[in-house]
């Protein structure tokens, strides 16, 4: 199946399903997000996802890296990161459309065996890049999509597709990050861990060397290549944690924003409500202010 053939059938789910704007599962592994027209940046913290557009474009910023995404191209995030992302091209008529699966380092592992001998484990790459998919790839999510339609077929067959897919990610050129996280040794493979300690303790505080030492490093090399992967240093992932979780309680309105600020792990909330206007642009009573006006989900 080509791109355009895949456009058609997806967008025809997104109209059965009534939601040309947002998200509908085929499965619970695979989403399609719809939108009919653009949207201004918003700040998530993606989780490891492989995104194939299909029709329109988005722009994403990690850190000082700006990146567009156009039909037949994939986004590839290995680790979570915080990313701000917005629709720049979209219509009734021809909507933003894309394909998005979970990543799971437990299937890249599992065709290590298999594949351990041809894997290039010298090519650098950053926890979230923009590359052209190849027909192998496009033709593996039509095939996912299809059997969203044969509720046995795809309990039998959709593991193998989603290995399959794991399996071209893994030896496409732009795999490298996915291929270093093969090795519980490599850099990226330590920083995965750290990540998965301030995700669990964000509202903490938190020591550097603490966590270098968890995940045996030095300071100065976990430092390194933290930033190199997330383009954030790690104690700045923690401040976006905080501030997204904030940003999540304020809209639904039940807490004062001083309980927020204490809550999220802030000690003060002047410094809370500073931070959070440098982030988002307005203060944290606006956004407490418009409530269920304030989208909690990715763009």
């Amino acid at each position: 199946m080509n791109l355009d053939t895949l456009v058609s059938r997806v967008d025809e789910r997104m109209r059965l399903a009534n939601r040309q704007d947002g998200v509908v599962w085929v499965s619970p592994n695979v989403a399609v997000t719809g939108r009919r027209g653009p949207t201004e940046f918003r700040t998530d913290v993606y989780e490891p996802v492989v995104c194939l557009i299909l029709q329109g474009a988005k722009e994403l910023k990690a850190g000082d890296k700006t990146m567009t995404i156009g039909p037949g191209q994939c986004l590839l995030v290995s680790h979570h990161v915080p990313v701000s992302a917005c629709i720049t091209k979209a219509s009734p008529l021809r909507p933003y459309l894309s394909l998005v699966l979970r990543l799971d380092v437990g299937v890249l592992r599992s065709l290590y065996e298999e594949v351990s001998d041809v894997l290039d484990l010298r090519v650098p790459a950053q926890s979230a890049g923009i590359h052209d998919a190849d027909a192998a790839l496009i033709d593996a999510f039509a095939r996912m999509v299809a059997l969203s339609e044969e509720p046995v077929e795809r309990k039998v067959m959709e593991p193998m597709l989603i290995r399959e897919i794991h399996f071209r990610l893994l030896m496409a050129p732009h795999g490298g990050m996915l291929r270093q996280l093969l090795r519980h040794d490599s850099h990226a493979s330590n920083v995965s861990r750290a990540i998965r300690r301030i995700r669990t303790d964000f509202r903490t505080a938190i020591a550097v060397s603490d966590l270098a030492r968890e995940v045996g490093m030095s300071v100065s090399s976990f430092h390194k290549h933290f930033r190199e992967i997330t383009a954030n240093t790690p104690l700045q992932y923690q401040k976006e944690l905080r501030l997204l979780e904030a940003r999540r309680l304020l809209a639904t309105g039940d807490q004062p924003v001083t309980t927020v600020a204490y809550s999220v792990g802030y000690g003060s909330p002047n410094q809370f409500s500073r931070e959070y206007a440098r982030k988002f642009g307005v203060s944290p009573r606006t956004h407490l202010a418009s409530g269920a006006n304030q989208p909690v989900g990715p763009s």
